[in-house]
């Protein structure tokens, strides 16, 4: 079973909803950047809104725990850390 550790820049994470809560959102706008980093224990995902107005969004992880919905006010990041084995990023999505 993978292991999930998170950090964040500007908050904190933890491991949220089960991904079918997840399935109803809709994928992030493009004014939200991500960034998908492979790691030798799994990725990161840095996160920064540029949509020019608060926004709620999560990563979504194949095989693995989802991050939690963080609320990005406009021009702020996040930066959310995936360790284990066979999770990979799936995308990103509105919450």
């Amino acid at each position: 079973m993978a292991a999930v550790t998170a950090a964040a820049i500007g908050g904190s994470l933890a491991v949220s909803a089960p991904a079918a809560h997840a399935a109803a959102a809709g994928t992030a706008p493009s004014c939200i950047g991500r960034y998908v980093t492979g790691t030798p224990e799994g990725f990161d995902v840095h996160l920064t809104n540029n949509c020019g107005r608060t926004m709620r969004v999560k990563v979504i992880v194949n095989n693995g725990g989802d991050s939690p919905c963080y609320t990005m006010a406009h021009g702020t990041s996040r930066l959310f850390i995936y360790e284990g084995v066979f999770g990979t990023y799936d995308r990103t999505v509105t919450c």
